[in-house]
């Protein structure tokens, strides 16, 4: 199986620096609890396995021809996320009553990346750049896919210590209040930006 690992290790490297949903949702989860961390990332890669099966089986390809499937993936991931950082603004800073509204981080990190549009483009147009018709593509699509799934570990991990070492600073409330209201409106302003162009180009087919 000729693959070009190099350039495929850069490109992965490249997506995951960028930040996004899921660096949000694992650097929030963790500045509560380091475990709360690791569920967050892990939920998300296990969103991003989910993708590359269905990549591998072909329904990926068969979705991203599909516009409009795409633009509703969009609108509701876009929503969970607003529905997300509105929980946090509503935040008093104190962290027992504050847990219920982050929601089960393994359940966030899942959700984020599962409704995240871009996850299944990357096994569309991305990963097929390095895949070789000579070979099996499902085989090869499986083989990248959890090479990018367990890659993904790597970054995790140093958002997950930063995440840990910057709850030490957000154990006063009135600090971590703070900190919820930010990342509540980082959230909900991701969520509207995803969401307002799905619905603009959702609008029209239903009228």
């Amino acid at each position: 199986m000729a693959i070009d690992w190099v350039p495929f290790f850069v490109v992965m490297t490249l997506a995951y620096v960028i930040p996004g949903p899921d660096f949000v949702i694992i650097l929030k989860s963790a500045t509560r609890h380091w475990r709360h961390g690791v569920l967050a990332a892990v939920g998300a890669q296990t969103g991003l396995a989910v993708h590359m099966l269905l990549a591998a089986g072909g329904l990926s390809a068969i979705l991203s021809r599909q516009p409009e499937v795409l633009d509703l993936i969009r609108v509701v991931g876009g929503l969970y996320l607003v529905y997300l950082g509105t929980r946090l603004l509503c935040s008093d800073g104190r962290e027992h009553s504050d847990q219920h509204r982050a929601g089960h981080p393994f359940l966030a990190g899942l959700l984020t990346n599962l409704l995240n549009p871009k996850a299944l483009l990357f096994f569309v147009s991305i990963l097929p750049q390095f895949i070789s018709p000579e070979h099996s593509i499902p085989v090869q699509v499986l083989v990248l896919g959890m090479v990018d799934v367990l890659y993904g570990l790597l970054p995790w991990v140093a958002v997950i210590v930063l995440g840990s070492r910057l709850g030490l600073l957000l154990a006063q409330p009135r600090r971590r209040k703070l900190w919820d209201r930010t990342t509540g409106c980082l959230l909900a302003g991701i969520g509207a930006w995803l969401t307002l162009p799905g619905v603009e180009r959702l609008l029209p087919l239903a009228n």
